[in-house]
């Protein structure tokens, strides 16, 4: 099986990929280190700064592939990260789909505006973040808003946080 976990910075993708990764014993690709592995290495001129659609047309063609040869090989993985497009199904055969299992993490307006001061202070829960002065509460409300624009107009699973953060999977 295959779980995608996408959804705007700070909603706690990589703490949810670590939980499957404990409780599931599912390895667990960060598309955050493939990035920079690439990036670091020289093997692309984009930069962490580049633009996120730059980014995921890079990135996203080794993902999928990667998740392709997993599924074949009938090997388990997580996948979380920014870079997975909203149409990610057209890139699968019904093989393939059956297979694979996808999440985006989304808060609301009103989880963000009560409780900013946690989403920052859990922000290094799992990664050290180098750089998180771009992090506003404007911000992360524009990015959780336009998640969910996309989850809804793809028809794709959602996982809405509204009042208190509690997210349980059961693969």
């Amino acid at each position: 099986m295959i779980v995608l976990i996408t959804g705007a910075s700070h909603t706690g993708k990589t703490v949810l990929a670590q939980k499957l990764l404990e409780k599931y014993k599912y390895p667990y690709l960060s598309i955050d280190h493939l990035k920079m592995g690439l990036i670091r290495s020289g093997n692309t001129k984009l930069t962490p700064m580049s633009d996120d659609k730059d980014l995921t047309a890079y990135l996203w063609p080794v993902v999928r592939e990667m998740i392709k040869t997993a599924i074949e090989n009938k090997q388990n993985l997580v996948v979380e990260g920014c870079h997975i497009p909203f149409d990610w199904k057209k890139d699968f055969g019904s093989e393939y789909l059956e297979d694979i299992k996808f999440y985006c993490l989304v808060m609301s307006e009103k989880y963000i505006r009560y409780h900013f001061d946690d989403i920052k202070k859990y922000a290094n829960a799992i990664e050290n973040r180098l750089d998180d002065e771009w992090c506003t509460m404007e911000r992360v409300m524009e990015d959780n808003a336009e998640m969910l624009t996309l989850a809804q107009t793809y028809n794709l699973n959602y996982i809405f946080i509204e009042d208190k953060y509690e997210i349980n999977i059961d693969l």
